[in-house]
């Protein structure tokens, strides 16, 4: 039977697909399916009943409530929905049941078709101990997996890992024999929290490998493809930062591709895989490699072989569903360069706590498609937030911290790169934290550009590039001078009109204050920013200021002259002189007091604040207060210990992964604020230190 007149008979039996998904991946299946004419359901808890990819489909179900277990991980609702809804078809997307079998063969018992690999080669390979027995018999080069009592000091460093799970969940690094209970039951809970399965094994660290991975398409007749490789080395905290396709290290090792596909193909065959899979190994310089594990779903990161094969994953995988072969016996070709940055609601600078709050505006320049393509020169952008004038994206702590996917495609690794950094660099991102700034300095950094990576390039390697926004002091003093300029105007414009412009005089200066915070919010605050306007009747120059590093600005121009609208989100464009060199900046205010200013000398956040500080708002010292919002997982200490600097003191869970509070000072704890179980928001109160030197201080008296 051709491939035609398969599809004329196998096609009727997909007619309506719920996506058992959120965000960015299930507005991804749902753009494929619009394209085959297919009918989308959408599933939804409550925190998510307003996104995008709840509103696009065309029908919805709640799943009442918003933690995993009770929404995305409950497969018995899933199948409720998909059964009130008249779906016919249930596609996992990635992470939550993407990898359960137990939920494939649900699916496939209710009579419905499942997008996704037989329940069987789940199984194969949902342990990873037992997936790696797996692969070492079909002669694909494994790690051995290590015993915990025989771990010794000449081992170290080792690594624990999740069984059951991926993203970088359940995977801690341990250095010292000290450490390696408290972070195997770290690692236990994080599995546990994010896959339903506390199992952990652990095998040894390769400190500077590269991760490289194939990605496999498999039909249900035998047919195989090894659809090109990928090179996810750039990660933080285990999980991928930035991938491209192909490897820089493939390309230049000879022969590596050949030895790679073949074990990916091997892999394929020794568990009857079908659909869309993933192999992934970690490789040395001199390439070798070592499989890691079989992702039995769709990848995050594959919008990259998209854009260099031209093909439509989630298309072929509705197709292997609906019995079709592979239409042809080889994939297409490799055909240029694509690399894609992942944007996190996180802080870099802060051990990448995530953030959560709004999004004011979420822009990028040159893009030609949302969730398809590119496969002409330009920006693809998969995003699950969407912004508009007056209506913000609210990002909670729920789910991940990933909002979107930004891909770029060139005929060149160089322009591929060039041209994704400039987007990055030129986005409109305002509101809460990202990691946007971070992605920049690893794009443009030279071994990057040279494609001199590992697995440790943010961890030890190049740590900068974490730390270092791409606006400077001088720059945040020049934005907030921007903003303030725009204020004034704003300012003026409302005042009834028998009064003349503000700040103005007859005789002198007039000078004018006013007080920023950088970032979003006091929560984000990394310094404040004092900013005078000054106007002068004596001098046709108009308003100037003189910078604390002696940097002079004098403004040129502000259009409109009479401010924005807030509720709008019309910008004003602020021309101002720098040194004697021209600068122009887009000021963006919103309700609220946010600020979002963006120029080529880099992007700035600020927020307005009062010329006053509130004394409420002051945090006593030895004050620990929750960086984020999230659950207490686990209280380390009591009151009256004595801790030092550095010493954790508890954990919280946010975003599906554990960050730790530790001590900002010596001293005795006071006060527990904070108990496991407690769900906590911004600014709580967690615990109190007494710093033995605040208390001599206090103590002292005159002589």
């Amino acid at each position: 039977m051709t491939h035609t007149e398969q599809g004329a008979a196998q096609t009727p039996t997909i007619t309506t697909v719920l996506v058992a998904n959120r965000g960015e991946i299930a507005r991804r299946v749902f753009t494929t399916a619009r394209h085959r004419g297919l009918s989308t359901v959408a599933v939804y808890s409550d925190a998510d009943q307003n996104e995008p990819f709840a509103r696009e489909a065309d029908a919805a179900v709640r799943l009442p409530g918003n933690a995993p277990g009770e929404t995305y991980l409950n497969a018995d609702a899933v199948l409720d929905a998909a059964r009130r809804a008249g779906a016919d078809a249930i596609h996992p997307g990635y992470g939550f049941l993407s990898e359960n079998a137990g939920f494939a063969r649900a699916v496939i018992d209710a009579g419905l078709v499942w997008i996704g690999p037989s329940p069987e080669a789940i199984d194969a390979m949902g342990s990873k101990t037992e997936a790696k027995k797996l692969m070492e018999a079909a002669g694909v080069p494994v790690l051995t997996n290590l015993d915990t009592a025989e771990i010794t000091e000449e081992m170290l460093p080792v690594l624990v890992k999740a069984s059951a799970g991926g993203g970088g969940r359940g995977m801690r690094v341990v250095r010292t024999l000290d450490e390696l209970e408290s972070e195997t039951s770290a690692a236990v809970r994080e599995a546990e929290s994010a896959f339903g399965d506390g199992t952990v094994f652990i095998e040894r660290y390769i400190e500077s490998g590269r991760h490289i991975e194939v990605q496999l398409m498999a039909d249900n007749h035998g047919g195989v493809w090894a659809v090109g490789e990928r090179e996810c080395s750039i990660q933080r905290r285990h999980q991928k930062v930035i991938e491209e396709a192909p490897s820089p290290l493939v390309e230049r090792v000879d022969g590596m591709r050949d030895r790679l596909f073949e074990a990916a193909r091997a892999a394929a065959h020794a568990i009857g895989y079908s659909g869309a899979g993933t192999v992934e190994f970690l490789a040395n310089d001199k390439g070798e490699f070592f499989f890691l594990e079989v992702n039995t779903r769709l990848q995050v990161e594959h919008p990259v072989t998209e854009a260099t094969t031209g093909l439509d994953l989630v298309g072929l995988q509705f197709d292997v569903a609906a019995g079709f072969h592979l239409p042809s016996e080889n994939p297409p070709a490799l055909d240029g360069w694509a690399v894609e940055a992942r944007v996190y609601a996180e802080d870099p600078r802060h051990d990448y706590r995530p953030m959560s709050g709004e999004v004011l505006r979420f822009d990028f320049d040159d893009v030609v498609s949302s969730f398809t393509g590119p496969h002409v020169p330009g920006i693809r952008l998969d995003a699950g937030p969407e912004t508009a004038p007056g209506r913000p994206a609210v990002v909670g702590v729920n789910y991940d911290a990933m909002l979107a996917k930004v891909i770029s495609w060139a005929p060149t690794r160089a322009e591929a790169v060039g041209r994704l950094s400039g987007a990055l660099r030129r986005a409109r991102v305002h509101g809460l934290g990202t990691n946007r700034d971070q992605l920049v300095r690893i794009l443009d950094d030279a071994d990057f550009r040279a494609g001199d990576i590992n697995t440790a390039f943010l961890e030890s390697t190049h740590t900068e590039v974490s730390t270092v926004p791409l606006a400077d002091d001088d720059t945040v003093s020049v934005s907030a001078f921007a903003a303030a300029v725009v204020a004034e105007a704003d300012a003026t414009s409302t005042r009834p009109t028998r009064h003349v412009r503000a700040g103005f005089r007859l005789f002198g200066d007039a000078r004018t204050t006013h007080r920023y915070t950088v970032g979003q919010g006091s929560g984000d605050a990394e310094n404040g920013v004092d900013v005078d306007v000054v106007r002068s009747s004596r001098s046709s120059g108009g308003e100037s200021v003189t910078l604390g590093s002696d940097r002079n600005v004098r403004l040129v121009a502000v259009t409109p002259p009479d401010g924005v609208n807030r509720d709008t989100g019309t910008p004003a464009t602020v021309i101002l002189e720098v040194d004697g060199i021209r600068r122009t900046l887009t000021v963006h205010r919103y309700p609220g007091g946010g600020v979002g200013v963006d120029s080529a000398l880099g992007p700035v956040m600020l927020t307005e604040r009062p010329r006053y500080d509130d004394p409420s708002d002051i945090v006593a010292e030895g004050a620990l207060v929750a960086p984020m919002p999230g659950t207490v997982t686990s209280v380390s200490v009591t009151v009256g210990d004595e801790v030092t600097t550095g010493q954790k003191l508890m954990t919280i869970e946010a975003m599906k992964m554990e960050h730790t509070i530790s001590a900002t000072t010596d001293g005795t704890v006071s006060s527990l604020a904070a108990a496991t179980g407690d769900h906590i928001e911004t600014g709580t109160l967690l615990a109190v230190i007494d710093s033995p030197d605040a208390s001599d201080t206090d103590n002292q008296t005159d002589n």
